[in-house]
């Protein structure tokens, strides 16, 4: 196995992936609207189609709710289908074969069948897209018993994990940020996959514990950096996986810092962020805690186009900054 290093876009590396996949196993193929010869929405799928026909590359119609029905009997039958929307918003209109078909076949059938089915998804805010194209929403799939919800936040992991989620036997979701679509890495060669529901931590520390995903873990890198210039040592965690989450990661690091900040882009209500903090509210690490848990999640509005408001319905890196001085300053 080649393992060269070199530095590919985050986009590039899914395309890497998706092509190494379909040239392993004659069982995958890609679908989605506008992916065959215009690329993508967010050219993505670049030339695929070109290198595997437009039998393994196949534009659908305009209904997420048909292609994704599609998509599910295709894995169903022992394909391994790759089901692209557009726009993560998107999900809603197929959300019944999402939550009730895909999610649940395994279970109605007591384990007789299995659903290998990806679904890529381009989200969050930052593109100047508002409301209806904006939106977080991994933690709605998170919810559901039967999915894996995943968000890479590196060229490396966008390649890693979506290698293991074509090889999974389950229905996995992956959340790609679409501001990390150009942002370049290093990503090995050939084939490798990234451990679904294995967090990483990316900058050790041992003053508070920053847990993000996805953009917001660039943005916590960022706080980071500036906080180590003033003697605060942050602990950046990547959670990569949403579900299934990574308890023993975040709880070993909570247990060494004393403190906790979740950073996510989704709205905070019920959010990613909420999860994490009831798992140590739960868990001995409270009883080692200093300060109160504090959530950083996304404005309780919908996205909106204006770019100085859309900034303001996320958290960014003064949010996290100051939230970690105060934290570590005893300021309530």
């Amino acid at each position: 196995m080649d393992t060269t290093i070199r530095e590919l876009s985050y986009a590039q590396a899914i395309q890497e992936a998706m092509a190494i996949a379909m040239e392993r196993d004659e069982r995958v193929f890609l679908m989605g609207e506008d992916i065959g010869v215009y690329g993508g929405a967010f050219q993505v799928t670049g030339d695929l189609v070109h290198r595997f026909g437009e039998d393994r590359v196949m534009d659908t119609p305009i209904s997420e709710l048909g292609g994704a029905g599609v998509a599910v009997g295709a894995a169903l039958t022992g394909m391994r289908p790759i089901f692209e929307f557009q726009f993560s918003d998107f999900a809603a209109l197929a959300m019944e074969q999402i939550v009730n078909q895909a999610a649940k076949m395994r279970y109605m059938l007591g384990g007789a069948v299995s659903v290998p089915l990806v679904m890529r998804f381009p989200a969050g805010s930052g593109t100047g897209a508002a409301a209806q194209h904006s939106q977080s929403i991994e933690a709605w799939l998170g919810h559901v018993p039967g999915l894996k919800v995943v968000q890479p936040a590196t060229p490396h992991d966008a390649k890693g994990l979506l290698l293991a989620a074509i090889e999974d036997p389950d229905p996995v979701m992956i959340f790609e940020h679409k501001l990390l679509y150009k942002m370049k890495g290093p990503v090995p060669e050939g084939y490798y996959t990234t451990p679904i529901g294995k967090a990483e931590i990316r900058r050790e520390g041992k003053d508070v514990t920053i847990v993000a995903t996805a953009i917001m873990v660039h943005k916590a890198l960022e706080a980071a950096e500036t906080l180590a210039s003033e003697g605060i040592a942050a602990e950046v965690i990547d959670l990569r996986t949403v579900r299934p989450m990574d308890r023993e990661t975040i709880i070993a690091s909570v247990k060494k810092t004393s403190r906790l900040i979740c950073v996510y882009e989704g709205v905070k209500t019920l959010g990613v962020g909420a999860e994490v903090s009831a798992m140590i509210a739960e868990s001995d690490a409270f009883d080692f805690l200093d300060a109160p848990i504090v959530r950083l999640g996304g404005a309780e509005t919908p996205i909106p186009y204006n770019p100085e408001l859309e900034k303001a319905a996320v958290p960014q890196v003064p949010d996290i900054l100051k939230s970690a001085r105060d934290l570590v300053n005893g300021v309530r």
